[in-house]
């Protein structure tokens, strides 16, 4: 069941897009890509678990819709500083989001 939020909490998470400029798995692990990610000249690092399904060649300069302000982690000696959303149907049928038409990296999700 869904935990329903009211406006100023959803306003707290900074959802912008971000273009992948490089992509590789994470050493020791099947799952795990890191990707470097260009916010318009902010640079992120972010860890996703989709290496089950994607090779990471397959987000190299592509723009997806991500968490910008998530706070760090790290994760099998790697920092994640934001996070990619995606749509997860089944295990195996993750569907990272893009937006309908071309924007700008950094453009802010309303």
């Amino acid at each position: 069941m869904a935990v329903e939020v009211d406006i100023s909490e959803f306003r707290r998470i900074d959802l912008r897009i971000g273009r992948v400029i490089k992509a590789e798995r994470v050493k020791g692990t099947d799952r795990l890509i890191k990707l470097q990610v260009d916010f318009g000249g902010i640079k992120k690092q972010a860890l996703a678990g989709l290496g089950h399904i994607y090779e990471p060649e397959h987000f190299i300069g592509k723009v997806f819709a991500f968490v910008f302000n998530l706070k760090p982690k790290k994760i099998r000696g790697e920092v994640s500083e934001c996070m990619i959303l995606a749509a997860t149907a089944t295990e195996d049928n993750i569907a990272p989001l893009i937006p309908e038409k071309p924007v700008p990296e950094g453009t802010p999700i309303t």
